[in-house]
């Protein structure tokens, strides 16, 4: 390999949403920082099969209020 074009490979430590934190290496930041996640595997409905519907803007309502004469069930 050529020499000095490598990131560096250091220590870090990943905090998940519960708190609980692990130790990796990374080339993320300095040796010793800390990588906080919003979104891990223990909430993000991918893996906990929960899946919410979100309404942004009433999209949800305007999609049920035009077709809802259409009788379909």
């Amino acid at each position: 390999m050529k020499k000095d074009i490598h990131p560096d490979y250091h220590e870090i430590t990943v905090q998940m949403t519960d708190g609980t934190e692990y130790k990796t290496r990374s080339t993320y930041g300095a040796a010793g920082d800390v990588l906080r996640l919003d979104i891990d595997p223990k909430v993000h409905p991918a893996w906990t099969g929960e899946h919410r519907l979100m309404d942004s803007g009433g999209q949800v309502a305007k999609f049920n209020k035009r077709y809802a004469n259409l009788g379909l069930k």
